[in-house]
């Protein structure tokens, strides 16, 4: 148990700028209180005394506003940073060295008692503020789960997860799409490359290449008339010898 306790504090001091001290850290930071209570409750809950872990549980919510149900399992040097509003259902796994921000819900989705009902952890494992990770998957190794995002399928190990509903980044992935779009000779993601939204990014993807293609077709028109391969009164009404797209506003609209 000190040695868990020693851990804790330790990861605390070490992830946390404004932590000053050990004892600092043991007395004023609710994320050490609510997992030391959460063992407590969840031994007695493995024993059999239900009633006694849910009681426990229930001040320990009452005292650091962050609820676990004791048959949470949750792993070693695990950083509950401020704590307000943390939720942690009852069949939630924990691996070691995550860290949990205000405002995550760790929730089920399914009503079905001994289920596998709320998500799994993997090891280092990020969740931002006020995130919901809501489903009996699994959220992998190194994953990032952005701030507000709404989980509710699995993450890859060292992905990044963002926005209503999550949409994965993968950052190998990301950077093989910039590649190849610099070979076909435009930037299909320069307006939000520094951004996380992997639907935005995507929208101004087509925005760009929709552009590209209408001003291909504008010069294989022009060129056709200009060899005499299709004279102007030969050719369809509806032929597009000009450049209507207007990139800009389509920009405007998903920046």
């Amino acid at each position: 148990m000190f040695r868990s306790l020693r851990e804790d504090i330790q990861v605390i001091l070490e992830r946390d700028p404004a932590a000053r001290s050990r004892w600092e850290v043991l007395t004023c930071y609710p994320g050490l209180h609510a997992l030391g209570m959460h063992r407590l409750a969840h031994a007695l809950w493995k024993s059999g005394y239900h009633w006694l872990a849910r009681w426990i549980s229930h001040w320990s919510r009452f005292l650091t506003g962050i609820e676990i149900h004791p048959g949470a399992e949750i792993g070693r040097r695990v950083f509950i940073d401020h704590g307000l509003g943390v939720v942690i259902g009852e069949t939630a796994q924990i691996g070691d060295d995550c860290t949990i921000y205000q405002g995550v819900t760790l929730g089920g989705t399914s009503l079905y008692k001994g289920a596998k009902r709320h998500p799994t952890l993997e090891e280092q494992v990020v969740v931002g503020a006020g995130a919901k990770v809501l489903g009996g998957f699994t959220v992998g190794r190194g994953a990032r789960i952005g701030s507000n995002a709404v989980v509710v399928k699995a993450v890859p190990a060292g992905a990044t997860a963002v926005g209503n509903p999550a949409r994965i980044i993968d950052k190998q992935g990301e950077q093989q799409r910039e590649e190849a779009a610099s070979r076909m000779g435009f930037s299909a993601y320069a307006v939000t490359q520094n951004g996380d939204d992997p639907l935005s990014k995507a929208v101004l993807g087509l925005v760009d290449h929709a552009a590209q293609l209408e001003h291909q077709i504008a010069l294989l028109w022009r060129e056709l008339e200009r060899c005499g391969a299709c004279p102007p009164q030969q050719a369809p009404a509806d032929a597009m010898r000009t450049e209507h797209f207007d990139k800009d506003s389509f920009e405007k609209l998903v920046k």
